[in-house]
């Protein structure tokens, strides 16, 4: 006899969205298992909340993945978002919650990686720290110019010829369409103007955008760095052939717009990707850097740390969050003026450089040799003498040589990067058996994973989830471990 099929529904009526999960999605549960909901063009987002109509869109063997067809009625949690692109566009997603709710929904996402992935012991957790600035914080984007724009329905059916030369950000998971940007709310001024000027130069001169599937074309990326502290604009243009003359043209261009421009660069890369990491930057016009303002608070003439920000560097994106981050981190480090400490994956020497003054002396590791590079200026600026810096594969060169050389520290602050720390490199650091390790990060999922191989010799004393970036799910967090006596 033959059994009866019991298929799961592709389309659900009237369900309640309950929850938000990983990757700013929200989640129903159901008796045949947990539904993941994205939104995207065509399909509106949703929150808590929510009743809506689903339809499954993709089935895994231990959840299913749908979108929004319908919503019926709207969660207490809404906001009515503020940018014309959302929905769209692939940032901000959390535009249409309101910002409280936002905390919340970070505070919760912290305390489950903790606890469910790190099962250790934690004190109470502290609120979330929000961010005063909430739209315009970003020091940085990077906008596609491409040959393939995104078209709306209307467009689409549409018998007028639209020209498919763009300059925005790419459309989630479609790495061929571009959405054009008309405003943007998360750089400040003169960010939205720069990258208009450029597109409307673009078309005014009949410049080819380069089309990424074909790979054929000129323009490719246009990236903005602002500093909010000095006023300083870094423009630079990457372009997908040698030719000076028309490159000129539009620099020059941009120079006679925006006097703001105090760092205009370019960069030729006939690459089929836009990675830029390994192509030489040649300044055109300016300095081949900004500088970026930070209080310390310990200099003898009360001066701020200055970083000089290259176009390679890496520098916060919200550096006013930052601030915030790096004086938890500095206080959770007690340092005496009398310690020695690690910073690893110091990038450009900014917690460095911030916890310098007091401590003893400052060792950064970091396996960028640029990034290192940068560090050794900005100490070389601040005139800040008690670091040094170096270079490498943190897992090869975090041995018991580098340390029997260097000192073993008394503090290390560790903020690696997404994936966190190699365990061969937290396995260096149950060896090394500071008193203290602050740790730094933006992927609290990957944190708490390290967290349980720590958890072999020290406590979680001090948990501080911080928001750097509003209206997105990210969450950085701090945490304070203690050796265990």
């Amino acid at each position: 006899m033959r059994r009866r099929s019991h298929k799961a529904p592709q389309r659900l009526e009237g369900v309640q969205i309950d929850a938000v999960a990983a990757e700013g999605k929200c989640l129903v549960r159901t008796p045949e298992g947990i539904i993941f909901v994205e939104a995207g063009p065509g399909h509106p987002a949703v929150a808590p909340g929510d009743v809506v109509d689903l339809r499954i869109v993709n089935v895994k063997k231990q959840y299913r993945e749908a979108v929004a067809e319908r919503i019926h009625s709207y969660s207490a949690v809404r906001a009515e978002p503020f940018c014309e692109h959302f929905g769209t566009c692939g940032g901000c997603k959390w535009q249409h919650i309101r910002y409280e709710e936002q905390l919340a929904f970070k505070q919760q996402q912290v305390v489950d990686h903790l606890t469910r992935i790190g099962k250790v012991a934690l004190p109470s957790i502290r609120p979330i720290m929000p961010a005063d600035v909430r739209q315009y914080y970003r020091n940085k984007l990077e906008f596609t110019i491409a040959e393939g724009r995104w078209m709306t329905q209307a467009e689409v059916t549409s018998d007028e010829r639209i020209d498919q030369r763009v300059v925005g950000f790419h459309i989630p998971r479609r790495f061929d369409k571009v959405l054009p940007i008309r405003h943007c709310y998360l750089q400040p001024d003169p960010s939205n103007a720069i990258r208009l000027a450029v597109s409307e130069y673009m078309h005014a001169h009949n410049l080819a955008a380069y089309n990424l599937k074909t790979h054929v074309g000129y323009l490719r990326t246009l990236i903005i760095r602002t500093a909010e502290s000095t006023g300083q604009v870094m423009v630079t243009m990457q372009v997908a052939q040698d030719n000076p003359d028309r490159l000129a043209h539009l620099l020059d261009y941009l120079l006679e717009q925006f006097p703001q421009i105090t760092s205009l660069n370019y960069i030729i890369n006939t690459k089929k990707n836009d990675t830029y990491g390994d192509l030489e930057v040649i300044n055109y016009a300016g300095t081949p850097y900004i500088e970026e303002q930070m209080n310390d608070g310990h200099s003898a003439d009360g001066s701020p740390l200055t970083f000089r920000v290259a176009p390679k560097s890496f520098y916060q994106t919200n550096a006013g969050q930052a601030f915030n981050l790096y004086k938890v981190a500095r206080e959770w480090a007690g340092l005496t003026g009398q310690e020695l400490v690690y910073d690893l994956y110091t990038g450009t020497g900014t917690i460095a450089l911030f916890v310098a003054r007091q401590a003893r002396q400052v060792v950064g590791v970091e396996y960028v040799e640029d990034a290192v590079k940068d560090a050794r200026v900005n100490a070389q600026v601040n005139g800040i003498t008690n670091v040094n810096f170096h270079a490498g594969d943190m897992k090869e060169l975090l041995t018991d040589a580098f340390m029997d050389q260097h000192g073993h520290p008394d503090v290390v602050i560790t903020d690696p990067p997404r994936a966190g720390m190699d365990e061969a490199v937290t396995r260096q650091l149950l060896k090394a058996a500071p008193k203290r390790i602050v740790y730094v990060s933006c992927n609290t999922a990957t944190q708490a994973r390290d967290l349980a191989i720590l958890d072999e010799a020290y406590q979680v004393s001090n948990v501080q989830p911080v928001d750097m970036f509003p209206h997105t799910h990210h969450v950085e967090n701090v945490v304070l471990l203690t050796r265990r006596a």
